[in-house]
C-alpha cells in the first residue's frame, strides 16, 4: 500500500511545515474507494489477522463523535471512548480521544477496530479513510514495523521475513516434544499471521497501481501538437512508389485555419473534442478520412456529394495513427515493419508554403495561423498576405477606459474583461465557456440537462450603470464593515455579521458592494471556522445576496457551494437549513448544479428529507426537523433541472422520502416537494415511480389547495404523467378532472393557467375524461381562452380542444361558442408546437360539415394548404392530414 500512496496518489505539497493532503482527483477518489472495500468485510475473510496488534496505533483526527461508535467491548474514560481489550501496558486497542470542542483524534491498532471506525462512519468512510492516510503516510510501517516501511527500489522484506520462519520452524522441528516450547510455537504462529497480512496488503499495493494505471492510460489524450508531429512524420513517409513509401497520400482534409489552440477543426466539432481530419490513400486501398480527437484516431464517413464531412464514427478508437494505419492497410504494416522506405524530399520551389499570419489585435480573434491551403482553393500571394496585414493594423479598436468610479476600486480590468465577456454572451448558443471551481472537476461530467433548463444564467452579463458617479453612503459603511470581518476578533466578526444584516440587503446596491470590496470571500472563509455562530451570520447573509444572478456566480467561482455541501453534515439543524437554502439560490444555473453533485450534495440533501412524522403531534424538535426537510426539498428543487442530478436523487432514494412529504398538511413544505416532482416527473422512472406510491391521489387533493404556487406545480406534475393512460385514470378516479375545469377561472395567473390546460389536454386523450369534460362544460371554458393569451396557454388550449373535437357533441360545441374563428386566425402564427395543435384541432372541427363551411368561409383551407411549405415535418404532416379532410367536405358540399 505503501508504493501506491507515493507513486499513483495524487498529493499537494506540503505547507507550513505540515505534510500534504490527498487532492480531490479520480485517481485519489478510486484509491480510496478499493481501500475501504478492503477494510469491509475483512474480519470475515481473515479472522486471525484481524486481531493482530500493530507495532504502533494508526492515529488521526477523526469526525466521529463517542456516541456514534458505542457498543459492546467499549468504555468510557471521561470524555474518552476506549476499548476494553488492551496491548501491553495498558494501551487500550481502540481509543477516541477528545481534540477540542468539535472533534476527536482516533487510535486503532487492529484491522477488526479499524473496520468497527469504518462502520460507524457510514457515509463517511472516504473522509476517515483519507484522514487516516494523510496522517500516517506510511501505514504498512505502523501496522507491521519498520523492517516493512517503503522504500525504493527491490523491496526484499518479506523474503527475509520468510526465511527467519522456516530457520525458526527447522530449529523448532529439531527439539524433542519435551524440549518444545510453546511460546516459542505461539510466537511462530504470531509470525505467520503478521506474513499474511503483509502479503494481503501488498496484494492490495499491487491492486491500487495496477488501478491507477488504467485510470492514467484513459485519461492520456491526444493534444494538437501531438497529432501534427505523428503526421508530418508520416507525410515524409508517403509517395507513389510503392515500393520505397508507406502510403501514397496522407494530408490534412477541410479549411486551412490553424486555430490558437492548435486545432483545424471547426469550433462547433472542436466541443466534441475533434481536432482535425485526414484524408489517407494507402497503396493497397481506397481513400478514407480519419478523425483524430482528443480521445484517439477513429474513421469517419468522409465527405458526402455536397462536400460536407460526415463526422459519424466507424469502428474503433486507436491512440496511435500508426497502429490504425497499420489495422486499414495490410501494405503499411509491411513497410512500417521493414523500415524499407524513403524520406520525401523537400522541393526548394515548393507552391505552397506554410505562411504565418499575424495575430489579431482584437481580442476575439480565434484564428491565428494559416497553413496549406485546401483542396481546389486559392493560394494567398505575399502581396495579399501584406494587405492583409495593413488592413488588419487599420482596424485596430481604440482601447476603451474604465470609468473613474471603476478606477476608484482598483477594477481597471473592467472594461476590457467585460466587453470580452459580452462579446462570448453573442456566441453562447454556440459554445459554452467552461468555468473554473475551487477543486478540480470530471472532464468526462458533460453539460447533460433536461428539457426545462432555463439558460437565462448560463452566461449573465453584468452591467453596471456609470453615469453616477458618487457611491451610496451604505457602499462605505458595508466596505467599513467588511474590514471588521477580515480583522476582528470573534466578538467582533459576530457583531460585524449582525450589523450588516441590518442592511436592506434585498437591494441590489448592498448586494453589489459586498462582493467589490472582498465581503463574498470573508463569507465563505467564515463557514470553514468552528464557530458556529460565525456560519450562521455569514451563511444569513449569503442566503439574502445569493438572490442576486451575479453574487450566485461569483459565490460558485469561490468555492462556496464545496463549503456549504460540507455543512449539510453538521449536526446543527439551523446551520444545514440555512446551507440548504443558500444551495436552492445559488444552484440556477448549470455550472453550480453539476458542482452540488459532484461534491456528494445531493446524497446530502436526500438525506435531510428523511424528518420522521410530518402530520403527528408537533413539538419544537419535529418543527426543526421539518424546516430541514423543507429547506433539503428547496436545494433539491433547484438541483433537478439536471437530468444527471435527477438520476442522483433517485438512486440516493429520493423518491420513497418525497412520496412520504407528500403528505404533509403544511403547505411550505408541500411547495418544494411538488416542484421537485413536477421538475423530475419528465423522466419515465418518475412518472412511475409517482403512480405507482400512491402521489396521483396526493397531487388531486392539493389542486383544491388555497395556494396558487402550490395549485400550479400540481397541475403541472399532473401535465407530465398525463402522458400514460393508467395515470390519466387515476386522476379521473379520485376527481382531478373537476378541480382542473376549475382552475381556468384564474386567468390573471399565466403559469397556473398553462398548467391547468396543459394537465386537462394530456387528461383528454382518454374518451372516459372527454365524458366527464362535457359534464363540466370545458369547451366552453377553453374557447373563451382563445384570445389575448400567450403562446404557452395558447398551444394548451388548442391541443386541449384539439382531443375534445375528436367526440362529435365536441365539435358542434366548439362552433356554437365561437371557437372555429380564432382557431382559423391561429393558422398564421409562427409558433411550430402551436401549429402543429392548430391544424389538428382544425382538422377535427372540419369533419363537421357545418364548421367546414365556416372554415372555408375564413380562407381556412388556404391556410392549410400554405402550412405544407412549412419547414417543420410535424407540421406538414398535421396540414396535410387537415387538408385532406377539408377538401373531402368542400368537394361533398359541391356535390351537394
Amino acid at each position: 500500500m505503501g508504493q501506491a500512496l507515493g507513486r499513483a496518489a495524487q498529493w499537494t505539497s506540503a505547507k507550513g511545515g505540515s505534510g500534504g493532503k490527498l487532492e480531490y482527483t479520480k485517481i485519489n477518489e478510486e484509491l480510496l474507494n478499493s481501500i475501504i472495500a478492503f477494510v469491509d468485510g475483512f474480519s470475515a475473510k481473515y479472522p486471525e489477522e484481524s486481531k493482530l496488534v500493530f507495532k504502533k496505533p494508526l492515529t488521526w483526527q477523526s469526525s466521529l463523535k463517542p456516541n456514534m461508535i458505542k457498543g459492546p467491548g467499549m468504555t468510557d474514560r471521561g470524555e474518552d471512548l476506549v476499548s476494553e481489550e488492551t496491548a501491553g501496558k495498558d494501551q487500550p486497542l481502540f481509543c477516541l480521544q477528545k481534540h477540542d470542542q468539535m472533534t476527536y483524534n482516533v487510535s486503532v491498532m487492529t484491522m477488526h477496530h479499524a473496520e468497527e471506525v469504518m462502520r460507524a462512519a457510514g457515509d463517511k468512510k472516504m473522509h476517515e479513510v483519507r484522514a487516516c492516510l494523510e496522517a500516517n503516510r506510511d501505514p504498512v510501517a505502523n501496522m507491521l514495523g519498520d523492517r516493512f516501511a517503503t522504500v525504493e527500489g527491490d523491496d526484499n522484506s518479506i523474503f527475509r521475513y520468510m526465511e527467519e520462519i522456516a530457520k525458526e520452524q527447522e530449529m523448532l522441528a529439531k527439539q524433542s516434544a519435551e524440549e518444545r516450547n510453546e511460546d516459542r510455537q505461539a510466537e511462530i504462529e504470531e509470525m505467520k499471521s503478521v506474513l499474511k497480512l503483509r502479503l494481503c496488503l501488498q496484494r492490495l499495493d499491487q491492486q491500487l497501481m495496477d488501478q491507477s494505471i488504467t485510470i492514467i492510460s484513459k485519461e492520456v489524450r491526444l493534444t494538437p501538437v501531438t497529432v501534427d508531429g505523428e503526421v508530418s512524420i508520416l507525410k515524409e513517409l508517403c509517395g507513389h512508389e510503392d515500393d520505397n513509401t508507406v502510403l501514397e497520400k496522407l494530408d490534412y482534409w477541410g479549411d486551412n485555419y490553424v486555430f490558437k489552440n492548435g486545432c483545424r477543426a471547426q469550433p462547433k466539432r472542436q466541443l466534441h473534442g475533434d481536432i482535425c481530419y485526414l484524408e489517407v490513400k494507402p497503396h493497397d486501398g481506397q481513400n478514407f478520412y480519419v478523425t483524430a480527437n482528443t480521445s484517439g484516431y477513429y474513421c469517419n464517413k468522409g465527405p458526402d456529394n455536397q462536400g460536407d464531412m460526415d463526422y459519424e464514427k466507424e469502428g474503433d478508437s486507436y491512440r496511435e495513427l500508426v497502429t490504425m494505419l497499420k489495422e486499414k492497410s495490410p501494405k503499411f504494416a509491411e513497410m512500417i515493419d521493414k523500415q524499407d522506405f524513403a524520406l520525401k524530399q523537400h522541393d526548394k520551389h515548393d507552391k505552397y508554403m506554410d505562411v504565418r499570419v499575424e495575430q489579431q489585435d482584437d481580442d476575439d480573434a480565434n484564428e491565428t495561423y494559416r497553413s496549406e491551403a485546401p483542396r481546389g482553393g486559392r493560394q494567398k500571394t505575399m502581396d495579399d498576405q501584406e494587405k492583409d496585414k495593413q488592413k488588419s493594423k487599420s482596424q485596430k479598436k481604440k482601447k476603451l477606459e474604465p470609468s473613474l468610479k471603476w478606477r476608484a476600486l482598483g477594477m481597471e480590468e473592467y472594461s476590457a474583461e467585460k466587453m470580452d465577456r459580452e462579446k462570448r454572451v453573442l456566441k453562447k448558443k454556440k459554445t459554452t465557456q467552461r468555468m473554473k471551481s475551487k477543486t478540480p472537476v470530471d472532464n468526462e461530467d458533460s453539460f447533460s440537462e433536461s428539457s426545462t433548463e432555463s439558460e437565462e444564467e448560463e452566461e449573465a452579463v453584468e452591467r453596471r450603470s456609470e453615469t453616477n458617479a458618487d457611491l451610496p453612503s451604505e457602499y462605505w459603511q458595508i466596505q467599513k464593515l467588511v474590514k471588521y470581518l477580515k480583522g476582528g476578533n470573534q466578538t467582533a466578526t459576530i457583531i460585524a455579521l449582525c450589523s450588516m444584516r441590518d442592511f436592506n440587503l434585498a437591494q441590489e446596491t448592498c448586494q453589489l458592494a459586498i462582493r467589490d470590496v472582498g465581503g463574498l470571500e470573508v463569507l465563505i472563509n467564515l463557514l470553514d471556522t468552528e464557530e458556529i455562530k460565525c456560519k450562521i451570520g455569514a451563511l444569513k447573509i449569503l442566503k439574502e445576496i445569493s438572490r442576486n444572478t451575479q453574487i450566485r456566480r461569483a459565490i460558485a467561482d469561490l468555492g462556496g457551494l464545496q463549503t456549504m455541501v460540507k455543512i449539510l453534515r453538521e449536526h446543527d439543524k439551523e446551520l444545514k437549513c440555512l446551507a440548504a437554502e443558500t444551495i436552492a439560490n445559488v444552484a440556477k444555473f448549470r455550472r453550480a448544479r453539476r458542482t452540488v453533485r459532484q461534491h456528494g450534495g445531493i446524497k446530502k440533501l436526500v438525506g435531510l428529507l428523511d424528518c420522521g412524522s410530518v402530520n403527528g403531534p408537533m413539538n419544537p424538535e419535529i418543527e426543526r426537523d421539518v424546516e430541514v426537510a423543507r429547506c433539503g426539498a428547496l436545494a433539491l428543487w433547484s438541483c433537478s433541472k439536471s437530468r444527471k442530478n435527477k438520476e442522483a436523487m433517485r438512486k440516493a432514494g429520493a423518491i420513497p422520502l418525497l412520496a412520504k412529504l407528500l403528505k404533509s398538511t403544511h403547505e411550505e413544505m408541500l411547495i418544494p416537494v411538488v416542484g421537485t416532482l413536477q421538475e423530475c416527473s419528465s423522466e419515465q422512472n418518475y412518472r412511475l415511480a409517482i403512480r405507482t406510491e400512491g402521489m396521483v391521489q396526493d397531487l388531486v387533493k392539493n389542486l383544491n389547495s388555497s395556494t396558487d404556487e402550490l395549485q400550479m406545480h400540481c397541475a403541472a406534475a399532473i401535465f407530465k404523467c398525463a402522458e400514460e393512460k393508467e395515470t390519466r385514470d387515476l386522476v379521473r378516479l379520485y376527481g382531478g378532472l373537476d378541480p382542473l375545469v376549475k382552475l381556468l377561472e384564474k386567468t390573471e395567473n399565466k403559469e397556473l393557467l398553462a398548467a391547468a390546460t396543459g394537465a386537462i389536454w394530456k387528461c383528454a386523450i382518454s374518451p372516459e375524461n372527454v365524458q366527464r369534460f362535457q359534464e363540466l362544460k370545458a369547451v366552453d371554458r377553453l374557447v373563451a381562452l382563445l384570445n389575448n393569451q400567450p403562446e404557452e396557454v395558447l398551444v394548451n388550449v388548442v391541443g386541449a380542444l384539439g382531443e375534445l373535437a375528436k367526440d362529435p357533441p365536441n365539435r358542434a360545441q366548439i362552433r356554437k361558442a365561437g371557437g372555429i374563428s380564432p382557431l382559423v386566425n391561429l393558422l398564421t402564427g409562427t409558433n411550430q408546437s402551436l401549429l402543429v395543435n392548430v391544424t389538428t384541432a382544425v382538422g377535427q372541427c372540419a369533419e363537421e360539415q357545418d364548421n367546414m363551411a365556416i372554415i372555408d368561409k375564413l380562407d381556412g383551407v388556404r391556410l392549410l394548404w400554405s402550412l405544407l411549405k412549412n419547414q417543420n415535418p410535424e407540421v406538414q404532416a398535421s396540414a396535410a392530414w387537415a387538408s385532406v379532410l377539408g377538401y373531402m367536405k368542400i368537394k361533398k358540399l359541391i356535390q351537394e
